[in-house]
């Protein structure tokens, strides 16, 4: 396998390891796995180092929600010039192309369900090449970017260490 796509996937899984901890995993010098991270990150693989927070548990009142959306792709640029208009609303924390029923998939943030309702209906529904819209508030989190957010999973698994 590809250095990069193994300090890709390590990274992935835990973007705190330093060069010196992946080195060390890969069997490889620290010097050599700086430039892999390096021309990772100037080529825009690494687009960001992110921290996954369960807001559940701090003080701070956050609502989600997925808005689906229906649009009529623009001549000579399909889906891309309103997927474009949408994720530059701050409200919009990640826009996708679907197959199915709705073109998009949106996830909104607000403070409220009210503040959502206001911007899907103010701000998004009444956008250009927009059909229809169905907002779907998410209630509870329980696995995000691939790690379970509820106390009480223990994970049985033996640890290895090199």
């Amino acid at each position: 396998m590809n250095i990069e796509i193994k300090v890709l996937e390590i990274l992935e899984q835990n973007p705190k390891l330093s060069a010196q901890e992946i080195a060390v995993m890969l069997g490889e010098d620290k010097e050599n796995i700086e430039e892999v991270i390096k021309k990772l990150e100037q080529d825009k693989v690494i687009v960001k180092y992110h921290t996954i927070v369960n807001w559940e548990k701090t003080e701070k009142e956050v609502v989600e929600a997925i808005v689906e959306v229906k649009v009529t792709p623009q001549r000579g640029f399909g889906y891309d010039a309103i997927a474009k208009r949408i994720y530059k609303f701050p409200e919009v924390k990640a826009v996708y192309l679907l197959s199915g029923d709705y073109d998009l998939h949106v996830v909104v943030e607000g403070k409220s369900m009210k503040d959502i309702a206001q911007f899907v209906g103010s701000k998004l529904a009444p956008l250009e090449y927009v059909l229809s819209t169905a907002t779907h508030f998410i209630m509870k989190k329980y696995k995000d970017a691939g790690v379970i957010l509820e106390d009480g999973e223990k994970d049985d698994r033996e640890v290895i260490t090199l």
